[in-house]
């Protein structure tokens, strides 16, 4: 049960992330790639950079998604499927 419910959040923020339209946020099509301050970036963001999901864990009404790329990691709180904030592991 816990893996099916842990399958249908990952499938869902998949789903969000690209579904989504750029709104005025984020960069314009064709700009420079520009590593975000500090360390801090949004899943939509480090999706983009082709950064991969490993694990989510829940945290009350919020999810921690971990997320990969080669030895650069980064923790997320999932708040909703269009809000997250992330910052760097190490």
């Amino acid at each position: 049960m816990q893996l099916a419910a842990f399958s249908a959040v990952v499938f869902l923020m998949a789903s969000g992330a690209f579904a989504q339209d750029n709104q005025g946020f984020g960069q314009k099509l064709g700009a420079q790639d520009v590593a975000p301050p500090g360390g801090q970036a949004s899943m939509g963001e480090l999706l983009s950079r082709g950064y991969e999901i490993k694990a989510a864990v829940p945290n009350g009404n919020k999810f921690v998604v971990f997320m990969q790329k080669d030895q650069s990691a980064y923790a997320c709180e999932m708040q909703s499927l269009t809000a997250s904030q992330c910052g760097t592991l190490n």
